[in-house]
């Protein structure tokens, strides 16, 4: 079909003006809930504003015209996606029961991509210590220098410590949380940088937990390292694959892919499931951090089958909640305003 530009123009002028004052009014008046003619007329114009660009595309001539369509509707967009009628308060039970999952659920390729990482870095590290077992200290850093010991050698030093011989516990825990929130918030505010450190992050702190589950299974202590990492392990690890799943909405947001509408408005989309995220993996290191100091320190061999079906239980019930927890059954259908 032939278009006649000047006169299509001319017909749909009415329509993009309208569409323009009707954004005007609600951006002047955040606070308005429009009435049920106005919404519709607003969604009507929207769909036929879209349209009208989707037709103006194939004319090169008509950038000008284009640009001011493709700002018109990433407008609109925002105020259709962005603005979910009238604001509700925060319900912690409906956030952590329904909220927090769902989240997770719908940004499950950013949640696998992140754990992917993070195991391709644990091969890399248990690959190289195989190859090379003098590396070992090349590896560990400096903070973690109890690591470069040999693992029986260490076992059988903890073995032999009394369940109360350690102090300064509720310290040890808050240093502990305050780190792994470090790094998972690391993990997240790299993504800015399109996403390169936080798969950097994710595939260093995997080469690390590589090679220290290569050391100590090729030392014989694969029973202590389950008894050491799995009761604390089972929800810190999780919860720095979360802000890596964090970090990386934050880069396919700064690419932009899929989408007209500008940085900040795409920002703008996600930022509620950013602050969910990072809340719930806080959640996650707090628990961890408070079973860490004061159950996976302590390794007398007696305690070794109750805190490996521990870490067992609670990974299994974290894997259940994130992935059924706040489904809505099937046969079930509701309107959403």
């Amino acid at each position: 079909m032939i278009l006649d530009l000047d006169k299509f123009i001319a017909k749909e002028r009415f329509f993009w003006d309208e569409l323009a004052a009707l954004l005007a009014r609600q951006e002047a008046q955040p606070d308005r809930r429009p009435p049920l003619e106005e919404a519709k007329r607003f969604h009507y114009l929207y769909q036929r504003v879209s349209s009208d660009l989707v037709k103006l595309k194939t004319f090169a001539g008509e950038a000008e015209t284009t640009r001011f369509l493709e700002r018109l509707v990433a407008r609109a967009y925002s105020r259709l996606h962005e603005d979910g009628g009238e604001k509700v308060p925060f319900r912690p039970w409906r956030w952590l029961t329904r909220v927090f999952p769902a989240t997770f659920r719908r940004h499950w390729i950013a949640f696998a991509l992140s754990f992917g990482t993070f195991c391709v870095g644990a091969g890399f590290g248990a690959g190289a210590l195989k190859w090379n077992p003098q590396s070992k200290a090349d590896f560990i850093p400096p903070q973690f220098s109890h690591l470069n010991e040999k693992p029986s050698k260490r076992v059988e030093r903890e073995e032999q410590k009394n369940f109360d011989a350690f102090q300064g516990r509720h310290e040890f825990s808050a240093q502990l949380m305050t780190h792994n929130t470090k790094v998972t918030i690391l993990t997240m505010v790299t993504g800015f940088l399109w996403g390169i450190f936080t798969l950097i992050l994710l595939f260093y702190n995997g080469t690390l937990m590589g090679v220290v589950i290569y050391d100590y299974l090729a030392d014989g202590q694969g029973v202590f390292l389950s008894a050491w990492l799995l009761p604390h392990g089972s929800f810190e690890l999780p919860a720095v694959f979360l802000g890596g799943q964090a970090g990386l909405i934050i880069a396919h947001t700064m690419f932009g892919w899929g989408t007209n509408l500008r940085l900040r408005q795409r920002f703008a989309r996600i930022r509620g499931d950013l602050v969910t995220l990072i809340g719930g993996a806080g959640l996650l290191l707090v628990w961890a951090g408070i079973v860490e100091a004061f159950l996976s320190q302590y390794h007398a061999p007696q305690f070794y089958p109750w805190k490996i079906g521990f870490g067992a239980v609670q990974l299994l019930a974290l894997i259940l909640y994130l992935a059924f927890c706040g489904r809505r059954p099937a046969s079930k259908k509701t309107l959403s305003l």
